[in-house]
């Protein structure tokens, strides 16, 4: 069933606004830790701050952009190094920090233009490693968050170790 025009709008306003507040909630992160604190990945865990941030970044894009046959609007080497699967193999520089503050809001404004502008017309439809099957870009921007909740939470328990 295919929802009327202003109902698919409204959804889409509400998963905009959910986004935009665990990005700020991330965002918070990079401002409140500093880069040791960033880099640290305590004892019994396989990641720390900056790479959770760094990944939910490249999830992202991978969900929304490259499933829509869209190019990412991030590098080869940040999709790399952040994408599932990956795990910090060094430690980020703050250079690296800065871009991916940046990348952290920008990406928002980003994507909501593209949804705006209708660039978003095919998805290829996938099964994520939780279950999840996303059939359009708009569910992938509505799974994209209940995936940052989850590393959301992850990092509440890295943050109490550092």
């Amino acid at each position: 069933m295919k929802l009327p025009i202003f109902i698919k709008k409204m959804k889409m306003e509400s998963t905009f606004r959910t986004w935009e507040t665990n990005r700020n909630i991330y965002l918070s992160f990079l401002e409140n830790y500093n880069l040791e604190q960033l880099n640290t990945v305590p004892q019994g865990f396989s990641n720390n701050l900056i790479w959770n941030i760094g990944h939910i970044i490249a999830v992202q894009q991978g969900l929304v952009y490259s499933l829509s046959a869209l190019p990412i609007n991030i590098s080869e080497e940040m999709k790399t190094t952040y994408q599932k699967g990956s795990y910090p193999t060094g430690n980020t520089t703050q250079a690296e920090v800065e871009e991916i503050k940046h990348l952290l809001i920008s990406l928002i404004a980003k994507t909501k233009q593209d949804y705006t502008d209708g660039k978003f017309i095919s998805y290829n439809e996938y099964t994520t490693s939780t279950g999840f099957t996303l059939k359009s870009s708009e569910e992938a921007m509505e799974f994209n968050n209940y995936h940052e909740g989850i590393h959301l939470g992850c990092m509440l328990n890295i943050k109490k170790f550092i």
